[in-house]
């Protein structure tokens, strides 16, 4: 799988992302088999990783970092995202808000760093943006956290164009990424902007759900079945199937996807996806069957 840079500052990162928020009803969550898909995603070439404080119920990190250990994997070979959010995962499942401040921002990059067992995050993304943030304080407390090397990058999570303009005339270097929905059901930040305003920086996009959470493959509402009968028209043209042209849909965009499935095989036909090189045609072909139904 080819590398390619988020931004112009960086990182280099795999063109496919892999996120561990489906793991949250994940009932085998082990760190056995948080190594297993680990190893298996490094294995066909994806180096970067999202996670999140609340994933799983707050575990997934202290999993992520175990499996690293038990893998025995050189830590300067992958891309770790995580965030820092508003939402606070408590010991019963629950969620509860709490203010973006120094202190809490600080109090969860220093969890995140300590049960990843590292010293550095690549891209922290501020997650959703809160109507009450202190944004000043915020971008403070983060480009100091840059200077000190806890992080490395800085990015956001379904932002806007305007509160993601906001934030970055606060911070010292670039956002480096903004992550938001994607796919042919949800179309939304091609016209919003979003993409336009990403490609003005010089950065990519990260695009979760690339599939609508399996509506794409599964859904039985008409919007989902006359794109899966749109996309499996394609097929047999790129010797491929409905979930990788989906994908390499996204691709063309520019935008890297993020895959979350637990099956091996739909990583790996997600992960392939970026082989897959839609005619500017084509492209346009699907493009207008989602602005008509």
């Amino acid at each position: 799988m080819k590398k390619v840079l988020l931004s112009d500052s960086g990182p280099e990162t795999s063109d496919a992302i892999y996120s561990f928020w489906r793991w949250e009803n994940e009932e085998d969550l082990n760190v056995e088999r948080v190594a297993e898909i680990t190893e298996y995603l490094l294995s066909i070439g994806i180096n970067a990783f999202e996670l999140s404080p609340v994933y799983g119920h707050g575990k997934i990190e202290r999993l992520f970092g175990e499996a690293l250990t038990k893998l025995g994997v050189d830590r300067n070979e992958l891309v770790i995202f995580t965030k820092v959010t508003n939402k606070v995962a408590l010991e019963d499942g629950t969620i509860e808000y709490e203010p973006l401040t120094e202190k809490s921002i600080i109090a969860q990059i220093d969890a995140s760093l300590s049960k990843l067992n590292t010293d550095y995050i690549d891209v922290v993304l501020v997650q959703d943006y809160d109507p009450l943030m202190n944004v000043d304080a915020v971008a403070s407390v983060l480009t100091s956290l840059q200077i000190r090397g806890k992080i490395k990058h800085v990015g956001v999570s379904n932002f806007n164009v305007q509160q993601h303009k906001l934030i970055a005339s606060r911070l010292s270097q670039e956002v480096v990424t903004n992550h938001f929905e994607l796919n042919l059901l949800n179309t939304t930040a091609l016209e919003d902007g979003r993409i336009d305003f990403i490609k003005e920086q010089y950065s990519k996009p990260m695009a979760f759900g690339p599939l609508a959470d399996g509506n794409i493959l599964f859904g039985h509402d008409y919007r989902a079945v006359t794109i899966r009968e749109t996309l499996e028209g394609f097929t047999q043209k790129y010797n491929s199937n409905i979930e990788q042209i989906a994908v390499a849909w996204i691709h063309k965009l520019g935008a890297l996807p993020i895959i979350g499935s637990l099956s091996k095989s739909r990583i790996k036909n997600a992960a392939t996806a970026s082989e897959i090189q839609l005619t500017y045609q084509d492209w346009h072909t699907i493009y207008e069957v989602t602005k008509t139904i």
